[in-house]
């Protein structure tokens, strides 16, 4: 609708204000997103891969409005998920939709260790058959959107409204009535109950639910990658595996392209200032001076390498654990021992020169071995990796505690 485009962009004043409303992981959606569509916004994978990797959009965003025939088109265009791969997102450019709560669950992705894609894969697949349907990717993403809903204000149900229809697509009609069923519906800790296989009772209301849901929601670019134009296709293991692996050699690979002007590696120190960006440390400069001192030629980094070693930081956790075991708390740990621990852990080969350049990074006493404080002391946790901008003061506690807790746990 023309009029719409319109009111867009004349209430934009309001809608600045709407974002003291929102929390961080909101602010930076409404910040990226260039698309609205019946008053919801949407991002493009152009904008998404954007979102992961620079601080601030590169312009100014106004929301653009999408006819519904223009957002069929892109609908129509979108390639079944057989056909994914490591460049879908850069393919699709600007000719794509992702709504908020694919936003949440794409950033899920990106730092889950390959052994956690199984968990996934298992939670959305509710009836156990080995397949995910659309109903069950949409229920699930319903319960994100309640665990991630900032409970409201007093007073502020007006903006929180037109806030809930940017970002969940909801007038308010609709989200009194899941609101009201909805509040109960959901225990407190539903990922437990879902492992504990009762997902069947838990799932039974909101499947009666699911086709209001689905009803009501636009289709956007995953839902038909994944589901097909009809909706009918199924999603098995082996093609969501192969989705959230290309999704996480995308965007590393639009990093190291971003430092590697076409060559086959990017330097030592290129690494160390990507590899500092996921750390708490606020003063880099020591680091990379330490790093200057200690390795005088540059061999450069190539992209396995590079590739491997934030594999690695997706396992941080498993890795923290065994070196707890080990005692490493107590003691520091030379390359060999740092190797061996983490194929231990995590199952992943790091070349030699790759931990090398590591410990020349991080080990800021110079005495060639790697103390916990030196090294997984100052890493941050999971959530806060990866995305430049977001600096370890802010604590995205909002969603990332809700995942955090649930997705990751094993």
């Amino acid at each position: 609708g023309g009029g719409l485009c319109t009111s867009v962009t004349e209430n934009r004043s309001d809608l600045e204000d709407l974002h003291l409303y929102a929390t961080p992981r909101e602010q930076r959606f409404r910040k990226f997103a260039s698309l609205e569509f019946e008053g919801q916004l949407y991002m493009t994978p152009y904008d998404f891969i954007q979102a992961v990797t620079n601080d601030e959009p590169k312009h100014a965003k106004k929301w653009r409005s999408l006819s519904k025939q223009e957002l069929n088109q892109i609908l129509m265009e979108t390639p079944p998920v057989w056909k994914g791969s490591s460049k879908l997102f850069r393919n699709l450019n600007e000719k794509g939709v992702i709504s908020y709560t694919e936003y949440l669950f794409l950033l899920c992705i990106l730092t889950k260790p390959h052994a956690g894609f199984r968990i996934a894969f298992n939670m959305f697949d509710t009836d156990g058959n080995e397949m995910v349907d659309k109903k069950e990717f949409l229920v699930l993403q319903e319960i994100f959107r309640k665990k991630n809903e900032k409970r409201e204000r007093k007073g502020d149900e007006e903006k929180r409204a037109m806030l809930r229809l940017q970002l969940y697509g909801y007038h308010t009609s609709t989200n009194s009535v899941l609101k009201t069923e909805g509040e109960d519906l959901v225990p407190r800790s539903y990922w437990d109950t879902l492992r504990r296989s009762t997902s069947q009772a838990l799932f039974s209301d909101l499947a009666e639910r699911a086709d209001d849901i689905t009803s009501s929601l636009s289709d956007t670019t995953l839902l038909v990658h994944f589901f097909g134009k009809k909706g009918k296709a199924e999603l098995n293991f082996e093609d969501f595996y192969r989705f959230m692996d290309n999704l996480q050699t995308e965007v590393l690979e639009i990093e190291f392209l971003s430092y590697s002007n076409g060559m086959n590696t990017i330097s030592e120190e290129d690494f160390a200032h990507i590899l500092l960006r996921y750390t708490n440390v606020e003063n880099t400069s020591s680091y990379l001076e330490n790093m200057r001192c200690r390795i005088p030629e540059e061999k450069g980094i190539t992209f396995d390498d590079f590739r491997s070693f934030f594999q690695f930081l997706n396992n941080l956790e498993d890795f923290t654990i065994a070196m707890q075991m080990y005692n490493f708390a107590s003691r520091s740990i030379g390359q060999d021992e740092f190797k061996r621990a983490v194929y231990v852990a995590t199952g992943l080969k790091l070349s030699p020169y790759l931990v090398n350049t590591v410990f020349k990074i991080f080990d800021v006493d110079r005495d060639d071995q790697l103390s916990y404080k030196e090294f997984i002391g100052i890493m941050k946790d999971r959530l806060n990796r990866g995305f430049r901008g977001y600096k370890p003061i802010q604590r995205y506690t909002t969603f990332r505690s809700c995942v955090r807790k649930e997705l990751y746990s094993r």
